[in-house]
């Protein structure tokens, strides 16, 4: 027997994972399973535990919710622009693949809206795909914007810098790839369960959404299942909460 969560039962403790239950049910037109609205509540709960909930100002679980239109409603801000993604992209436990060239998703979070030395940017890979830009600030050609391009073996960074870091990390699937900045000096980066810090001075503020799946005009195909744009905050830590979320959806779905 699966069990369901049915709405109004107070087992959920958070009011963000409440809301937003209700609202990926009322997209997905039925329930979602006990197991999958428990691991949001346990997310949600986690994050506030580790005092990095506030930080986070735009965010979707692409997983968990049973169609494409339940995963592209927001956990947190605004929702996502979905460019060309269609039900069969989407996978309940393992999130949305792009396509390397048509498909990506506007955040309609703007570059500007976090401070130049308090920002992050991060998403959940469970599929590398093939090289290209995972996230990047809308104009590509100004200062001050976010990048993470996957080059195949490494990664190309930009944490609101013109010029880019190449070649750190190691890509992993099922591990948080993410860079955040509460300096102006440095900026930390999270790949493959480890942080670095890197020394590259802030060089201002792009103003343009963030995009996922895209950059530069150029389009890119891994599989994501969740991505966070915000405030700074710990890497490590939304590591862990992503990772035990996504393996609990997982777990839950029959």
């Amino acid at each position: 027997m699966t069990l369901r969560w049915v709405p109004g039962w107070n087992g959920l403790t958070e009011p963000e994972a409440v809301s937003y239950v209700a609202a990926v049910e009322a997209a997905d037109g039925e329930p979602l399973e006990f197991g999958v609205a428990k691991a949001i509540n346990d997310f949600v709960l986690g994050c506030k535990q580790d005092k990095i909930w506030d930080a986070i100002k735009a965010c979707c679980i692409l997983a968990g919710a049973r169609t494409l239109d339940g995963a592209l409603v927001p956990l947190v801000g605004a929702a996502p622009t979905n460019n060309n993604f269609v039900d069969a992209d989407y996978d309940r436990e393992t999130g949305l693949v792009g396509d390397g060239s048509t498909k990506y998703l506007d955040s309609n979070r703007n570059n500007n809206a976090d401070p130049q030395n308090d920002g992050h940017v991060a998403v959940f890979a469970t599929e590398l795909g093939s090289a290209g830009r995972w996230v990047n600030t809308e104009n590509l050609t100004q200062a001050g914007i976010y990048t993470i391009a996957y080059t195949g073996s490494s990664f190309n960074l930009r944490n609101r810098t013109s010029a880019a870091d190449s070649g750190i990390g190691t890509p992993s699937t099922n591990s948080l790839t993410g860079l955040s900045r509460s300096i102006s000096s440095t900026y930390t980066f999270r790949s493959n369960g480890a942080t670095i810090s890197i020394n590259r001075n802030s060089d201002g503020l792009t103003s343009g959404n963030t995009y996922i799946y895209s950059g530069g005009g150029g389009y890119t195909n891994p599989r994501l299942a969740f991505y966070s744009i915000g405030e700074s905050l710990d890497l490590a830590a939304l590591d862990t909460r992503v990772s035990n979320l996504i393996t609990a959806i997982g777990a839950a779905i029959p």
